[in-house]
This record gives C-alpha cells, structure tokens and sequence, in this order.
C-alpha cells in the first residue's frame, strides 16, 4: 500500500471481519458471513477487487479457481495510516493543534500527566 486510500465504510466492514478471521477468505465465505445484507455474489466481489486494488488485500488462486483473499497489512498499520492522513490533511500534521482541536480544554489534569509521560517516553 504506496499511498494511503481511505476505505469506505462498508470496505472497512469486510476488512475488519478478514483481519478478526486472520487468515484467507473466499468470497463464499464473505458472502455466507454477511448474509444477513442480503448482497449478492457481485457486492462481495466488487468489494473485493476495490480492497486489491487499494493494496488491502491480495489475492491468490486456490483449487477450482477460486480466489483467496489474505491481509496485505494488519488492521494496527491501517489505523496508523489513518490517523497519520487525518493530522497530515486536517491539521497540516501539527500534533498539537489536533489536540487542541479535539479537546478545546477538556483536558483534565490526569490526562496531561499521561499524555506527557507519554510523550517523554518517544
């Protein structure tokens, strides 16, 4: 995954259930898992070729040419390009105007404590 490509919502669903199975999925299985959205075979499959395509997933032919879908990265290094594209494009990468931003003094005396000790660690 070169550049980071936010996921949609329901891409971020089908991943979060491949990264909870940890191991390859076929679209069957995906289809079967969610079935209670009553999509077709085509949804799964888009979605699929959407998550290669964005260097989620890769994919793999198995026995009677079925594809073999299995996590490119973990769903850790996911969020940290997450929220490394948030700070770089919502903040301008400053740190502290993200939290300034997110708290707007909210911030109780515990959580400086923490979030310095935090800090004086890195």
């Amino acid at each position: 995954m070169t550049e980071f490509q936010k996921l949609t919502d329901t891409e971020l669903e089908v991943m979060q259930v491949i990264w909870k199975l940890n191991r390859s999925v076929t679209s069957s299985e995906l289809l079967e898992i969610f079935s209670k959205k009553s999509w077709k075979g085509q949804t799964i499959n888009t979605f699929l070729s959407k998550l290669v395509d964005k260097g989620l997933l890769s994919v793999t032919r198995g026995k009677w040419r079925v594809n073999h879908y299995s996590p490119c990265v973990t769903f850790k290094e996911y969020k940290k390009r997450e929220a490394k594209s948030v700070l770089d494009t919502m903040y301008q990468g400053s740190m502290t105007t993200f939290l300034a931003t997110l708290y707007d003094d909210e911030v109780t005396e515990d959580e400086l404590v923490e979030l310095k000790q935090w800090l004086s660690e890195k």
